[in-house]
């Protein structure tokens, strides 16, 4: 009989991913979510084989400004509740923060965000390999 451990933390991550991902169509109701959240009033979808190669999601919403990329892909990290009672209360399609640890858990992935700051534009991208940043 095996003895009882705790998983590594990439395992874990991995299980996760694949209760957020189930299959393509998942990561994008997720990203597609997420843009409307972000307020986009145009969203641009690019699949190639059956989003199993690609899945490109573009869209003009109000982005991530480049010091919060890397926290966007943490699990349970989320701009959308603070609290408990703000769980009474939601008015996004996404709040939980798991969306996009998940995919980056699972997928080499790259965020292009461009977002305003006191009225200048900023933009950044940030690379993730299997929920590793890689640049």
């Amino acid at each position: 009989m095996a003895n009882i451990h705790i998983l590594d933390d990439r395992l874990i991550e991995k299980i996760a991913a694949g209760e957020v991902v189930e299959r393509p169509a998942s990561i994008v109701k997720e990203l597609v979510e997420n843009a409307v959240d972000a307020q986009a009033k145009i969203i641009t979808i690019d699949i190639q084989v059956g989003g199993k190669k690609r899945i490109l999601i573009s869209d003009d919403g109000c982005g991530i400004v480049p010091e919060e990329l890397p926290m966007a892909i943490r699990r349970h990290a989320t701009s959308k509740i603070t609290s408990a009672d703000d769980l009474f209360s939601i008015h996004t399609m996404g709040f939980r923060g798991e969306a996009l640890a998940a995919i980056a858990a699972i997928s080499h992935m790259r965020i292009i965000s461009k977002s305003r700051n006191d009225d200048r534009l900023e933009g950044a991208c940030l690379k993730i390999d299997g929920g590793i940043i890689a640049s």
